[in-house]
């Protein structure tokens, strides 16, 4: 069974890493907007989680039919069918689940054993950090709604998932607070605590792969330029002049499972805010159905 699940794992990070190289290179593309392309991180989270796809002739993986395999685990109809994708083909058979050789059988065996614990480990790690984040605001001194002041932190932040709270430092009661809680409240109604959370643990099941962690890095400063455009949204020039001066203000938070108006390069959350872009109705569906037919083309495997 360990063996199983270690190869069937090593075979989802290897596509995941193929998805999300290219879902790098997508997301340089300047034209589409970072609040859109933030979405082509689902592909490389889903195919780390999910080991059945469904299979399409229109999917990209036909491209790479010479690097990747699959093999059908379940097929409904004629037309519907799911595979499991199979890079490293190195099973004499699937049903049952049988290695070529018991030596690989061993190393299999021996690398699972090896994947659980340090996988195990970095939960646990990340579960307590989660825990001592939460306590170290939590005698924070409530200003308004889920809006608090803390001396116990440097750069405002949100806190928790299922009820967050928006702390800010003491040192911030005089200052112009607008922009702020206009980005930190981008933050709550995107989830984008519990999306970062699930990168963190999505990685730490991959911690093995190192473009997991490449990914994870990308997918964080994604989530803060997007937030930063969603924020931005209804502002007129000089407005969003203001919040490009008020980012330049702040420094970087310290804690990696928070969201933070300082988070990610300030610098390119700066230029990206002065060449913000409204979008209208047409190129909004029109991104829109750009990101969905990619994500569909990657997400399944070739049919």
């Amino acid at each position: 069974m360990i063996a199983e699940t270690c190869y069937w794992i090593l075979n989802m990070s290897i596509v995941a890493s193929l998805m999300g190289l290219i879902v790098m290179l997508i997301r340089k593309i300047r034209i589409i907007p970072r609040r859109v392309s933030v979405f082509l991180w689902i592909i490389p989270f889903l195919r780390m989680v999910l080991p059945v796809g469904l299979n399409s002739p229109y999917s990209m993986m036909s491209v790479f039919s010479r690097l990747t395999r699959s093999v059908t685990v379940f097929k409904p109809s004629d037309d519907i069918s799911f595979s499991i994708s199979n890079s490293i083909r190195a099973a004499d058979s699937y049903s049952p689940f049988t290695l070529k050789s018991n030596s690989l059988n061993t190393v299999f065996t021996v690398t699972g054993f090896i994947w659980i614990v340090v996988a195990l480990a970095l939960l646990i790690v990340l579960t307590i950090l989660y825990i001592s984040t939460k306590k170290a605001v939590a005698d924070s001194v409530l200003f308004e709604s889920n809006i608090y002041f803390s001396d116990k932190v440097d750069i405002p932040a949100v806190y928790g998932i299922l009820k967050p709270r928006i702390v800010i430092p003491g040192s911030f009661k005089e200052k112009d607070l607008e922009y702020i809680l206009r980005h930190e409240k981008t933050h709550i109604k995107r989830l984008d605590n519990l999306w970062r959370i699930l990168g963190f643990i999505t990685a730490s099941v991959h911690w093995f792969n190192p473009l997991s962690w490449v990914f994870l890095k990308a997918f964080l400063n994604d989530l803060e330029l997007a937030c930063d455009e969603m924020a931005l949204a209804g502002l007129e020039k000089d407005e969003r002049k203001q919040y490009a001066m008020t980012l330049l203000e702040s420094s970087q938070s310290k804690s990696i499972l928070v969201s933070a108006f300082g988070g990610a390069k300030v610098r390119t959350r700066i230029e990206n805010v002065l060449s913000y872009k409204k979008m209208t109705a047409v190129s909004a569906a029109g991104f829109t159905l750009l990101i969905l037919v990619i994500i569909f083309t990657l997400i399944t495997n070739a049919g």
